[in-house]
C-alpha cells in the first residue's frame, strides 16, 4: 500500500481537475518524498490539458511545486527531512548535454519531463488500484504530496514563504533566465518583450535589474501594460497597434538588442524578429502548437540578427533558483505583484482567471500538505 495523498485528477481532454484521492509510492532511489505546500500553475499545464501531451488520461500536472522534504530515497545526497524545496525541471545531470552545463537541453529530457512518467516509464501514483501519469516534470505538483528527484529539487531559504517563490520553478525562471542568462544582457542595452504574461513579465524585472536603458512591452491587454509599466517597462504598445514595428524601430533607432517573443505565435515572432537591430538577438519563449512554422528575412539573418530557441531561461535552477530568492529577498523580484493565491480545492476557478488573464500567475496552496 502506498501512502494516501491528495491529488487534482484530469480525467479527460479539456475537462476540469478532478480531486481525489491517490496512493504514492515510497521514493525510490535518488527520489526525494515532498509535502506540497504551494504549487503555480503555468501555461504549459493548460497546454497538456488541452491534449498536446498526447498520452492517455487521467494524469497528474503541475511542474512548480514547493514544499518540505518529508523522506528521502536511498542513494539521496544534499537533502535531508525538513529542506525546504522549489521543484524545477528534471535532467539526467550525466548525458553529453548536461555535462556541457545545457540541462535544459538534456538528452532524457522528454522522458523525464513531458511524458508524465518517471524516465524508466513507471508511475509513482495510483488511483483506483490502476496507475496514473504523475511524474509530469519529475513532480506532478498538483497534489498534497509528490515525488520528485534529487536532480529538480532546489533547496531554499526555509524562512521565504514558499506560497511565494513556487512559481520560480518554470515560469518566473523561463522570463528571467533568458534575460539574465541566455541574453546576458548588459547595463545600457535595449529589450522588447513581446506577451506580458508570467514570463514576459519576469524578463522585464530582470531587464530592469539588469540595467536596461530601455525596456518595451507589447500586449493585447492595456491592463497588462500598466502592470508591464509597473515592474520596469520604459515604453508600452498595444499589439494591434498600426505600424508597430516601424514606431519601435524609429524610437529605438534601429531596433533593440534583444527581443522575447512570449506567446508562441508565428506572427508576433515574426515581429519580435523583426525590431531586432543588426547583430542583436531574438529569443523564442513561447510554447508554440506542434506543426507551427515561421518565415523570416534571409537578408535581415545576413545582418547578423539571430533567431534562439529558449528552454528554462537556460539556466540550471540549482544556482538560479537561489539567485531569484534572494532577489526577492532584497525587494528587487516583486513576485507578490504576479501571483495569486487559491485554495487547492479551487484549482478550477485558477486555471479560469489564468484562461481569462485575470490572474497573472496563479497559486494553489495546499491545506496543511494533506496526510503525512
Amino acid at each position: 500500500m502506498g501512502l494516501p495523498v491528495r491529488a487534482a485528477l484530469l480525467r479527460e481532454v479539456g475537462g476540469p481537475f478532478v480531486i481525489d484521492e491517490v496512493e504514492l509510492d515510497a521514493p525510490r532511489e535518488g527520489e526525494l518524498r515532498v509535502r506540497v505546500e504551494a504549487s503555480g500553475i503555468c501555461h504549459t499545464d493548460l497546454t497538456y490539458r488541452a491534449g498536446a501531451g498526447r498520452f492517455p488520461l487521467p494524469a497528474v500536472l503541475g511542474h512548480e511545486g514547493a514544499g518540505v522534504v518529508e523522506v528521502v530515497g536511498e542513494g539521496v545526497t544534499g537533502f535531508q527531512p525538513g529542506d525546504a524545496v522549489v521543484l524545477s525541471y528534471f535532467s539526467c545531470r550525466g548525458c553529453r548535454t548536461c555535462a556541457g552545463g545545457h540541462f535544459p537541453y538534456c538528452e532524457r529530457a522528454y522522458a523525464g519531463n513531458f511524458s508524465g512518467s518517471r524516465p524508466d516509464g513507471s508511475f509513482p501514483m495510483r488511483w483506483r488500484g490502476e496507475p496514473v501519469r504523475s511524474s509530469f516534470f519529475h513532480q506532478s505538483s498538483f497534489a498534497t504530496h509528490v515525488l520528485a528527484h534529487q536532480h529538480n529539487a532546489v533547496k531554499v531559504d526555509g524562512s521565504v514563504p514558499l506560497e511565494r517563490i513556487a512559481p520560480l520553478g518554470c515560469g518566473f525562471q523561463t522570463g528571467a533566465g533568458a534575460v539574465l542568462e541566455a541574453f546576458r544582457l548588459q547595463a545600457g542595452q535595449q529589450l522588447a518583450v513581446f506577451g506580458a504574461g508570467s514570463v514576459g513579465l519576469a524578463a522585464i524585472m530582470a531587464a530592469r535589474i539588469a540595467g536596461a536603458s530601455r525596456i518595451l512591452a507589447v500586449d493585447l491587454s492595456a491592463e497588462r501594460l500598466e502592470l508591464a509599466r509597473e515592474l520596469g517597462a520604459t515604453d508600452t504598445f498595444l499589439a494591434n497597434e498600426p505600424g508597430l514595428t516601424k514606431t519601435v524601430m524609429t524610437l529605438t533607432r534601429g531596433g533593440v538588442d534583444f527581443a522575447l517573443e512570449c506567446v508562441g505565435s508565428p506572427q508576433v515572432l515574426r515581429q519580435a524578429f523583426d525590431v531586432t537591430r543588426p547583430l542583436g538577438t531574438c529569443g523564442l519563449l513561447g510554447l508554440p502548437g506542434r506543426d507551427a512554422e515561421v518565415s523570416l528575412s534571409m537578408t535581415a539573418l545576413l545582418l547578423g540578427r539571430r533567431l534562439v530557441g529558449i528552454l528554462e531561461g537556460n539556466v540550471d535552477p540549482k544556482a538560479f533558483i537561489p539567485r531569484l530568492v534572494a532577489l526577492h529577498a532584497e525587494g528587487r523580484f516583486p513576485l507578490e505583484k504576479l501571483s495569486r493565491s487559491y485554495p487547492f480545492e479551487a484549482i478550477n476557478d485558477a486555471v479560469h482567471d489564468m484562461e481569462t488573464r485575470v490572474a497573472v500567475k496563479p497559486v494553489l496552496c495546499m491545506p496543511g500538505g494533506g496526510t503525512t
